[in-house]
């Protein structure tokens, strides 16, 4: 893919659980943890493609009264080299327990702030997680 590609668009969530970890999730065949989320279909809006994507990869269903915008963030995508990823990030509560579904092989809580413990996408590691750090402060 050439870096000219155009950018990939996605929802992202940051899911908290009691202690204020993180879930973070590694799609098969990846050593790379992201946010839960994926891109939205056409015309869909965002919280309703993070929603739909929540339920297919973690079996949970989005609150979309408790959803705090977190930001728009871009960086290099980790799972299509060449390109950029442009997330729209949530910090959302569910309902259910979260479970690795469809392309979602693991999931994991970490520490908002680093050392996560687990290897992070940039995207995460550099802009989400921070900005949820950020809000985590002031709630």
């Amino acid at each position: 893919m050439s870096q000219d590609a155009a950018p990939i668009r996605i929802v992202a969530a940051v899911i908290t659980d009691a202690a204020r970890r993180v879930l973070v999730v590694r799609k098969h065949n990846s050593s790379v943890f992201i946010q839960p989320g994926g891109k939205p279909e056409p015309g869909e809006a965002p919280l309703a493609a993070l929603a739909r994507e929540l339920d297919e990869e973690l079996g949970v269903a989005l609150d979309p009264s408790s959803a705090v915008p977190l930001g728009a963030f871009s960086d290099w995508a980790v799972h299509e080299t060449g390109r950029r990823v442009h997330a729209q990030a949530w910090w959302v509560q569910v309902q259910g327990e979260p479970e690795a579904r469809a392309e979602i092989a693991e999931l994991a809580w970490v520490p908002v702030e680093p050392p996560h413990g687990r290897c992070l996408a940039p995207l995460s590691e550099d802009h989400i997680l921070p900005a949820a750090a950020r809000a985590f402060a002031t709630s």
